[in-house]
């Protein structure tokens, strides 16, 4: 059967598929654990088997990247050993100098990596990327190499227009980068909306399990910036393990299901919460009242995410007393696990953060969302 008779597969199906990929000696169901770091040359000195080092060459982590790409509808993927690792590969394959436009609101820890970025020779200027006039006004001709948007942004899950912002890059010669992890490929495709690369933080909703520390890149067409990434990788060595890279895949097989489920009790919560008496603000795209609503509506097919946050009426104090009251949701750093977790976020981000300080984070699990939301209640205390 050739690729164009081949029955176009649904992205659930692909996921928990994983391509299909099994052990041909045991035709065993689940592919087993490559862990070989150097492989055998052939009597006349090449390498048939097409491996020669394990830094780049592991059968284990080249199966979850294919994933990660037929997910992303991507050409290729590349795996890291975090998602930091994959944030700053990109601009650290950059031709110097070069001018970035990134948006305000991101991950904390690459938005603080970010503004010490003029070490590298590069210069950048943070904006708030659903604002379109923001982003045009920040170009500087001749220099824009690169734009960086998180969307749905950590931790106000403000909502960037993709397809608007690549036009922009593209018309100013310049590539996007879109940090897509809260989103994952069940919700967004970046690459169909006109990105040039896709990011994630696999630790989170891909993993799913917080259990491996995972980042990953997906390109549509490589060119020269996306050959100096794979380059670095290389030589830096900073790809992820074979272990992890299983444990990725294991856990990409439940994405969709996972992450359908977490959208659709972050929804019922989100709703659940608009006018509590000790709450001021909820954020959550899925709400009509969210500014950014109707662009994700119009990007995020099917689900608007398991992340929201909300901002307790009494400030900060009162809002890290309301965390300790939990009894299910865990009080800890990280999402888009199985487990419901709430974070006090500005106590995580430090000076200089945008997120406010009444702000309580919530990744939302997979425990019946009735249970979860009376625990909050409880802990809503007026």
């Amino acid at each position: 059967m050739d690729d164009q008779s081949k029955p176009k597969l649904s992205l659930r199906t692909l996921a928990a598929q994983a391509l299909g990929i099994y052990e041909p000696t045991t035709m065993g169901l689940v592919p087993p654990i490559h862990a070989a770091t150097t492989f055998i040359r052939d009597p006349d000195n090449g390498y048939r088997s097409g491996h020669v080092y394990g830094r780049t060459d592991n059968v284990t982590i080249q199966h979850a990247e294919d994933v990660i790409a037929a997910l992303e509808g991507a050409d290729e993927a590349l795996l890291f050993g975090s998602g930091m690792a994959a944030a700053t590969a990109v601009f650290l394959a950059l031709e110097m100098p070069t001018h970035i436009v990134a948006s305000k609101v991101m991950y904390w820890g690459l938005r603080s990596w970010l503004q010490d970025i003029g070490r590298y020779g590069h210069s950048i200027t943070f904006v708030d990327t659903a604002r379109l006039e923001d982003v045009r006004q920040a170009v500087k001709p001749g220099q824009t190499g690169l734009f960086w948007i998180e969307t749905p942004s950590n931790p106000l899950w403000t909502v960037t227009d993709i397809e608007a912002v690549a036009e922009i890059a593209h018309a100013s010669d310049a590539l996007l980068c879109v940090d897509s992890t809260v989103s994952t490929p069940v919700f967004t495709r970046p690459l169909n909306l006109g990105a040039d690369i896709v990011m994630h933080s696999a630790t989170k909703y891909l993993n799913g399990h917080s259990d491996v520390s995972a980042g990953a890149l997906a390109v549509i067409q490589g060119g020269s910036l996306w050959s100096r990434i794979k380059q670095n990788r290389r030589n830096q060595g900073t790809v992820i393990g074979p272990f992890e890279a299983w444990l990725l895949t294991r856990g990409m097989r439940t994405l969709d299901v996972r992450v359908r489920a977490q959208a659709t009790a972050a929804t019922f919560l989100a709703e659940k919460l608009v006018g509590h008496p000790a709450i001021s603000d909820v954020l959550y795209p899925g709400l009509t009242t969210h500014p950014g609503h109707d662009i994700a509506e119009r990007q995020m097919t099917g689900g608007f995410g398991g992340m929201l946050s909300i901002r307790i009426k009494d400030g900060e104090k009162v809002a890290i007393e309301t965390a300790a009251r939990v009894r299910l949701w865990k009080r800890a750093t990280s999402l888009g696990g199985i487990e419901s977790l709430i974070e006090h976020r500005s106590s995580i981000e430090g000076a200089g953060s945008p997120c406010p300080m009444d702000l309580l984070r919530l990744s939302v699990g997979l425990e019946d969302k009735d249970e979860l939301y009376s625990d909050l209640v409880q802990a809503l205390r007026i």
